[in-house]
């Protein structure tokens, strides 16, 4: 599937300017369903609907309320939200560069391909910089009428613009609950290390496939074709309750299968 532009700006470092495309690095595989009527099996429509009356509220009777009390609320008009709105611009503006460690996984949320949209020299030469220095970009910038920032960084020889969260949506790791209890037992310690050893190994994204999908997909495959596919029930195992069990087992498995591979 070809890779299609979204949006087009420019990449803003001091005065430099460098004219770029943004595409998208992922893809929505979400299935969703239709709501049809049981018994014509028409597509059906959802309505704003009065709970005292039953009786539906027509689109020029709707507004916008934000509740600051119980019961009270501050209405906003669709003229107020579009003059509160950012404005608009075409510059994705970098402010510094940071070390990748200085950005933790929690703060990102979706990716984007950068690719040069034009004259390619400026582009592919930040491209090696940012490889060869080890850094990210943290970019700001305006689209479709939304502030974002985001985190730049070389991609595969190209770049990318990871979107990152807002600070009072990232919870900080010192707000977990302190450990409790008593001290750490060195046996599962050190058979939680050996279970990490035996585990290691490359990422292969093709063993994480959303399975779920895949099965109902086939499932809806098989009763389009009018067959009456039958469905196997998945049954949850048992947790044990002792680490140490766990962890034995799950050691000893490992080992049976690396021996099996090797042989």
């Amino acid at each position: 599937m070809a890779a299609r532009a979204i949006w087009k700006g420019k990449l803003k470092l001091g005065s430099s300017a460098i004219p770029v495309k943004l595409y998208s690095a992922v893809t929505d595989k979400t299935i969703r369903f239709h709501i049809l009527e049981d018994r014509t099996q028409q597509r059906i429509k959802q309505h704003m609907v009065d709970p005292e009356t039953n009786e539906e509220v027509p689109n020029d009777e709707i507004q916008k309320g934000y509740q600051v009390n119980p019961g009270t609320y501050v209405i906003l008009t669709d003229e107020e939200l579009e003059k509160l709105q950012p404005e608009a611009s075409r510059d994705i503006s970098v402010t510094r560069f940071v070390p990748p460690e200085h950005v933790s996984s929690q703060w990102y949320v979706r990716p984007y391909y950068v690719g040069p949209d034009g004259d390619t020299s400026n582009y592919f030469a930040l491209v090696e910089a940012l490889a060869n220095k080890n850094k990210e970009g943290i970019a700001r910038w305006v689209m479709r009428g939304k502030q974002y920032a985001g985190a730049l960084r070389s991609q595969d020889g190209y770049l990318m613009l990871v979107t990152l969260r807002h600070p009072e949506e990232v919870i900080s790791a010192l707000d977990l609950p302190k450990p409790s209890g008593s001290a750490l037992d060195k046996k599962e310690i050190g058979m939680a290390r050996q279970l990490v050893e035996l585990l290691e190994g490359e990422f292969d994204p093709a063993e994480f496939r959303d399975q779920y999908r895949e099965r109902v997909i086939e499932y809806i495959e098989q009763k389009a074709k009018g067959k009456k596919p039958r469905l196997h029930v998945v049954k949850p195992k048992r947790a044990s309750s002792s680490l140490d069990k766990v962890l034995s087992r799950s050691i000893a498995t490992l080992k049976k299968q690396k021996e099996k591979a090797a042989a």
